[in-house]
């Protein structure tokens, strides 16, 4: 998948991966539906940041959902 083209289907491909990588228990709170790609380099970075790792402390795991919160339309 070319992640550097913007476009909404690149949306939703990083948000169901971090989703799944997260594994986060409130999946309401990340529909894909809520992105757009006005926000979409700070989307990659974030998609980026968080495929990297394997692990997250919980304030690592707060800092990403506020993150993710502010990048929500």
């Amino acid at each position: 998948m070319d992640l550097s083209v913007p476009s909404k289907e690149n949306v939703i491909y990083m948000i169901d991966q971090m989703k799944d990588k997260l594994r986060m228990v409130n999946v309401d709170a990340m529909k894909s539906e809520n992105f757009d790609e006005a926000n979409y380099e700070d989307l990659v970075y974030l998609y980026e940041m968080i495929m990297k790792r394997d692990t997250f402390s919980p304030s690592e795991m707060q800092a990403i959902v506020a993150e993710l919160g502010a990048l929500r339309k």
